[in-house]
């Protein structure tokens, strides 16, 4: 039976990942529940995060996700009890649901916040850099140290190489050695370090500042933002005049413009 306030699962694990949803506030809380695991990215949990993910995407009273780990980890990477003697259709398919996961983060119209305490490694790291905003607490710590138990981190790299940069990101794949909240923050990995009992409220903070927007504007604004970000300058602004010349159109648009002229608050669709 689903818990009032609580997404439906659509998998029979439902305690590897726990959805709240705050009806007040249009924030959905996911939670990876693997505290015993360091909340360790196994292929289940992993297909059951994408589907809880889509489910969130598909819903219009949901506007912003937090995602957090239960425990003192947000995530140390893959499950290793999945990667060893394995066949390479295994390996591959551990793979291909992590990489369509980060996909899936964003792929959905509303922004992911990662709320991150402890630490993010490997597949962890990658989460978290795949998010829109991360938060940390200041005891956090980020690393890709799959090079010293021989296992590159390949696919993390893509992540985390396109919000620090190759250099920044070189030095953290070929040593595995993990950097604080403060350096993540200076790189560019983390938005914002906060004290751990704050950490909480000042992500909420963030996520009601997203929220009080049209959900719809924001959703165009997200797909625009991944859509262009790899474009040359030219394709670039060709794409992102199409988008806008399509925002105008839409009824938030005006509605906001003209509650603008007018001196009023907007009356989005979404509410």
């Amino acid at each position: 039976m689903p818990v009032e306030g609580f997404l439906p699962m659509t998998t029979t694990t439902a305690e590897m990942v726990l959805v709240e949803v705050d009806s007040a506030s249009r924030i959905a809380t996911v939670t990876l529940n693997r505290p015993e695991k360091r909340n360790a990215l196994s292929l289940a949990l992993m297909r059951e995060l994408t589907g809880t993910l889509r489910e969130i995407g598909a819903r219009r009273d949901i506007a912003v996700v937090v995602l957090t780990g239960n425990g003192p980890a947000f995530s140390a990477g893959h499950d290793l009890s999945e990667m060893t003697g394995r066949e390479i259709g295994d390996y591959r398919e551990i793979f291909d649901a992590c990489c369509e996961l980060m996909e899936t983060v964003q792929g959905i119209p509303q922004p992911v916040i990662a709320m991150v305490r402890g630490i993010a490694t490997a597949a962890g790291c990658q989460l978290a850099a795949t998010c829109d905003l991360v938060l940390c607490e200041e005891g956090a710590r980020f690393g890709t140290p799959g090079v010293k138990i021989g296992l590159f981190c390949s696919t993390p790299m893509v992540a985390v190489s396109r919000v620090i940069g190759p250099k920044r990101a070189m030095q953290m794949l070929l040593t595995g050695v993990p950097i604080d909240a403060g350096t993540a923050a200076d790189w560019g990995l983390v938005n914002e370090v906060v004290p751990a009992e704050r950490l909480e409220e000042r992500t909420r903070e963030i996520a009601a500042q997203i929220a009080a927007a049209s959900s719809t504007v924001v959703g165009i604004g997200k797909g625009a933002f991944y859509a262009q970000i790899d474009r040359d300058q030219r394709s670039a602004y060709d794409y992102t005049k199409t988008v806008m010349t399509m925002n105008a159109l839409a009824a938030d648009a005006q509605e906001g413009i003209c509650a603008f002229v007018e001196k009023r608050q907007p009356v989005w669709s979404d509410r």
